[in-house]
C-alpha cells in the first residue's frame, strides 16, 4: 500500500506579493486520452444541451501538410500556451496554437518511404501511429519511417515546446530490436498503432503491410525514455500475428496489452497469433506453459486459416463494478465477435468470460464509458454502423446489445461526459463517408448533434479529441476545431482514471540490445515563429451553498491555520468560497505521483483529486504526520488514512481571509503495513 502526504503551506501577504493564479492543466497526451484506451474525456462543458449547439470554429486555421492517420494531441504548460500536436505521413510534425490554429513550430523528420518490398495501403509511409507525450520531461515520442537504402523505422523524442530532437535520439529499430533470434525488419513491419508511455518506457507495436506480405511478425518494442540505448522487444514466434489496431498498446499502468492477428505455418501449434497478449515491463512475455498472460479462442487455428484476425481492433481495458470478474479486457475483430476476458488471468486457450456476435470490425479503436444505466463499450462496424453494447454487473458478466445507428463513414468513436457518468455523448466522424461530425446519446443512441460542416481529407479509423470545451479533429492537410457555444462555462476537464493494475507473475527478462547508430536521414528543424495564443477567459463555476462563515481576522505577514470545507459543504473551520472560485484538477497515483506536482491557489479555489490507480490517500500535514485538517474521503479517520481506489473523485475548497495562496508540494511515502514505518520512496 502507498500513501500520499500532501504538504500544504498557507501564506497571508499583501496584495503586491500575490502569486499569479494558474489553472490546473488539461492535456491529451496519448491515443484515446488514457493508457486503458477508453476514449473518454471528462469535460463539464459538454452537457447534452451544449453538445447539441456545437459550432465549428471557422477562424481556426489548422493548415498542415500531409495525410493524417494519427489522432492529434493537446498540450498545455509550456511557453507557447495551449498547443495542438499533429503529425502526418509526410513526416511533418506540427505544434499549432490551440486558439487560432496557426503554426507555433514545425519539423520535417526526413523523406518518408513512398513504398517498399511490401507496398501497403498506406502511402507514403512516414509517421502513421499516434505519438505520446511525457509531460514531466516535455518530450514527444513518435515513430517515423525514413526513406533510404533500406528505409527504416526510427523512434524519435522531440522537445514538445520547440520541436528539437532530444539527445540520444532517434533510435534505429532495425539495429536495436531483437527477440529470441528474430531481428526487426522495417521492410516488412508497419506501424499503425499508437505509442504508449508506461513507467518510463516508450512502447510501440507493429503489424505487416497490407496483404500479409513478407515474413513479418507481431512486434512490441520498448525503449527506455531516459536511456534510449536500452531497447527490448517481443515478437510472435510464428510468422504473422500482426498487431493491426489503431490504438496500439493498452496498459493498466503496469502491464501492456495487445491483440495479434493470424499466423502462418504453425502446424496447429499456438505460436502467438489470434490472441490477447499481456506483457510485463520491458516488454517481457511470460508465456506457455503459464496461461496467465495470453488468451486465444479455442478456434484460433480456424481463424488463422481464414485470415480472420482477432487483432483487427486494439485491446481496450474495462472495469465493471459489481461484475465478477470486474477487471476485463475487450477484443473485437474480423470474426464478428466481441470477447471479454479476465485481465488478471487471461487463461490461455479457453472460452472467454463473455462473448457476443456484434458484426465485422477491423482497424478502428473503441471507447468505453459508464452511466447510471450501466457500463458500455462502443465501436464502429465496417457496415457504416456505430454500435454500443452493455456489460452486465453479474457473475460472470455478459454482453448485451444496447443501441446502434447507421452513419456514413468509418471514423472511430470517442466519448464525453460531464463528470464521468452524466451527459454521456458518443462522438464520431463520418470519415471517408459524409465527412461530418455526429454526437449520440450514450444511453439511447439518439442524435444529439448532426453536423452540417463537411470536413475534407477524413481518414477511416481516426478519432478526435476533447479539451476545454472544444473538439479537435485532424484530417489530411487540416486540423478542424469545434467549440461549445460562446459564453458557455468550460471548467477544467478531469482525466479518466486508468483501470486498476493487475497482478502478474515474475517473468524472465528478454536480453537487452544496445547499439550506437546514425539515422539514414538527418532531420532539419524549421521552426516558424508565431505569436502566443490569446488566453481564453477561464469560466467560473457557480459555487455550492455554504454555511455562513464565522468572523476571523487576517493578520498580514503571519501564517494562519488551514480553513476548508469538505466535499459535502460542511464547514471544517470557517469561511465561504469566492463566487469566482476555480477548480484545479489533480490526478493521484499514476506513476506514484500527483499530476501536476504543484499548483498555486488563491482563496476560494477548489482542488479536485481524481484517483487513477488504487491504494492512495490525500492527507494534509507534513510528511508522515497528519495534522487532522482533512483527509480523503472525509475527516473521520485521518490518522489511519483511508486508501482509495481508481475512479474516486475527492475535492476540497480552500478558504481564508486576506490574500491567500497555497503551494502544494508532493511528498511520496511508502506505508509499510506490518512495521508501520514511514520512509522516503
Amino acid at each position: 500500500m502507498t500513501r500520499f502526504i500532501l504538504i500544504i503551506t498557507i501564506f497571508v501577504s499583501a496584495l503586491s506579493s500575490v502569486v499569479p493564479r494558474t489553472s490546473g492543466q488539461v492535456n491529451v497526451t496519448q491515443k484515446n486520452n488514457n493508457a486503458s484506451r477508453d476514449g473518454q474525456y471528462i469535460d463539464p462543458a459538454f452537457t447534452s444541451g451544449n453538445g447539441a449547439k456545437l459550432v465549428r470554429d471557422a477562424n481556426f486555421d489548422g493548415t498542415i501538410v500531409g495525410n493524417v492517420h494519427a489522432q492529434p494531441l493537446y498540450i498545455e504548460g509550456g511557453p507557447n500556451g495551449p498547443m495542438i500536436i499533429a503529425v502526418t505521413a509526410s513526416n511533418n510534425v506540427y505544434a499549432l496554437n490551440a486558439a487560432t490554429g496557426m503554426v507555433i513550430w514545425q519539423r520535417n523528420l526526413g523523406t518518408p518511404a513512398p513504398t517498399g518490398p511490401c507496398p501497403g495501403n498506406i502511402q507514403p509511409i512516414g509517421i502513421i501511429g499516434t505519438p505520446v507525450v511525457d509531460l514531466a520531461s516535455r518530450s514527444l515520442f513518435l515513430d517515423a519511417v525514413i526513406n533510404g537504402s533500406p528505409f527504416k523505422h526510427f523512434i524519435y523524442s522531440l522537445n514538445v515546446d520547440t520541436g528539437a530532437t532530444n539527445p540520444g535520439w532517434p533510435v534505429d529499430l532495425d539495429a536495436t530490436a531483437h527477440y529470441n533470434g528474430i531481428n526487426f525488419s522495417s521492410a516488412v513491419q508497419e506501424n499503425r498503432g499508437a505509442l504508449a508511455l508506461v513507467n518510463g518506457i516508450v512502447y510501440n507495436s507493429f503489424s505487416g503491410y497490407v496483404g500479409d506480405c513478407g515474413n513479418y511478425h507481431g512486434w512490441v518494442v520498448g525503449v527506455q525514455a531516459n536511456n534510449p540505448s536500452i531497447v527490448m522487444g517481443w515478437a510472435t514466434t510464428a510468422i504473422g500475428g500482426g498487431i493491426w489496431g489503431h490504438s496500439g498498446v493498452a496498459s493498466d499502468g503496469t502491464n501492456m496489452f495487445v491483440i495479434t492477428g493470424n499466423t502462418f505455418n504453425t502446424g496447429g501449434n499456438w505460436m502467438g497469433g489470434e490472441a490477447i497478449i499481456r506483457l510485463q515491463a520491458g516488454p517481457v512475455f511470460n508465456g506457455p506453459p503459464s496461461t496467465e498472460n495470453y488468451w486465444a479462442p479455442t478456434n484460433w487455428f480456424n481463424l488463422d486459416l481464414g485470415d480472420t484476425d482477432l487483432g483487427g481492433v486494439s485491446a481496450m481495458l474495462i472495469d465493471v463494478p459489481g461484475a465478477n470478474p470486474s477487471q476485463l479486457v475487450l477484443a473485437t475483430g474480423k470474426d464478428s465477435n466481441a470477447y471479454l476476458v479476465n485481465r488478471n488471468n487471461l487463461g490461455g486457450i479457453t472460452a472467454p468470460v463473455a462473448q457476443l456476435s456484434v458484426g465485422f470490425a477491423i482497424g478502428q479503436s473503441s471507447a468505453t464509458y459508464r452511466t447510471a444505466q450501466g457500463t458500455y463499450f462502443v465501436f464502429r462496424l465496417t457496415s457504416n454502423q456505430v454500435k454500443a453494447c452493455k456489460i452486465t454487473p453479474t457473475n460472470p458478466p455478459t454482453i448485451v446489445s444496447a443501441w446502434s445507428v447507421n452513419q456514413s463513414g468509418q471514423g472511430s468513436p470517442w466519448v464525453t461526459t460531464t463528470d464521468g457518468t452524466n451527459n454521456a455523448i458518443v462522438w464520431v466522424v463520418g470519415a471517408q463517408g459524409d465527412g461530418k461530425l455526429y454526437g449520440y446519446d450514450g444511453d439511447t443512441g439518439a442524435v444529439i448533434y448532426a453536423g452540417s460542416d463537411v470536413m475534407t481529407g477524413t481518414r477511416k479509423w481516426n478519432s478526435g479529441i476533447v479539451a476545454r470545451g472544444s473538439i479537435y479533429v485532424a484530417n489530411d492537410n487540416k486540423v478542424y476545431a469545434f467549440r461549445v457555444p460562446a459564453g458557455t462555462p468550460t471548467p477544467t476537464p478531469t482525466a479518466s482514471p486508468t483501470p486498476t493494475a493487475t497482478a502478474t507473475p515474475t517473468a524472465t527478462a528478454t536480453p537487452i540490445a544496445t547499439a550506437t547508430f546514425t539515422p539514414t536521414s538527418t532531420p532539419t528543424a524549421s521552426p516558424t515563429a508565431t505569436a502566443r495564443p490569446t488566453p481564453t477567459p477561464r469560466a467560473r463555476l457557480t459555487p455550492r451553498p455554504r454555511p455562513t462563515p464565522l468572523p476571523r481576522p487576517g493578520v498580514p505577514g503571519t501564517t494562519e491555520p488551514l480553513s476548508i470545507l469538505d466535499e459535502n459543504g460542511k464547514r471544517a473551520v470557517n469561511g465561504v468560497p469566492f463566487a469566482t472560485s476555480v477548480i484545479h484538477d489533480v490526478s493521484v497515483g499514476q506513476g506514484f505521483q500527483f499530476v501536476p506536482s504543484s499548483i498555486n491557489i488563491v482563496a476560494g479555489d477548489t482542488v479536485r483529486w481524481t484517483w487513477v490507480s488504487n491504494g492512495h490517500s490525500v492527507t494534509s500535514g507534513t510528511p508522515c504526520i497528519t495534522d487532522g485538517q482533512f483527509c480523503s474521503p472525509d475527516n473521520t479517520n485521518c490518522n489511519a488514512g483511508v486508501l482509495l481506489d481508481a475512479g474516486t473523485v475527492y475535492e476540497h475548497t480552500f478558504v481564508s481571509g486576506g490574500h491567500i495562496f497555497l503551494l502544494l508540494s508532493r511528498a511520496l511515502r511508502v506505508w509499510h503495513e506490518r512495521r508501520r514505518e514511514c520512509a522516503s520512496f
